[in-house]
């Protein structure tokens, strides 16, 4: 049975999950200040192993992002991401009855678009917005 909690990982599940999903790693010290910096997160659980993550960053107010939406490779499938997008998608809900102007955006991974879609999401392009963008990395 899969069990679906409301809250942080720790620095090695998270880095865990990253790790499985082909997003490489990061030192426990920046996953924990970014955990800091963490609105809402919910976890999915097989037992004592995690095998799902999600998140919200932002102001909670005006701006929220979801982050990290991510299950581990074995799981996939079997529907962990959707409640997982539940459970953010409910977070969002009640940010929304506080401040109705909330935005809410998301970055999906290339081909996971459809997946966004049926929780109501489109692309900045659709509604005229333009494209998003993203600062490149720089090399030293």
């Amino acid at each position: 049975m899969i069990d679906f909690i409301e809250k942080k990982p720790s620095a090695q599940e998270y880095s865990s999950l990253t790790e499985a999903v082909g997003w490489g790693r990061e030192p426990d010290s920046i996953v924990e200040e970014m955990f800091e910096n963490t609105l809402y997160s919910v976890c999915a659980y097989d037992g004592e192993k995690i095998i799902g993550f999600a998140r919200i960053v932002g102001d909670g107010m005006l701006f929220a992002y979801i982050q990290d939406v991510m299950v581990l490779p074995e799981y996939q499938g079997r529907h962990i991401g959707s409640v997982l997008m539940e459970y953010i998608m409910g977070e969002i809900s009640r940010r929304t009855a506080i401040s109705p102007n909330i935005r809410t955006y998301l970055g999906a991974s290339e081909g996971k678009e459809d997946f966004y879609r049926r929780f109501g999401f489109v692309t900045r392009e659709e509604l005229g917005l333009g494209a998003g963008m993203i600062l490149k990395k720089r090399l030293h």
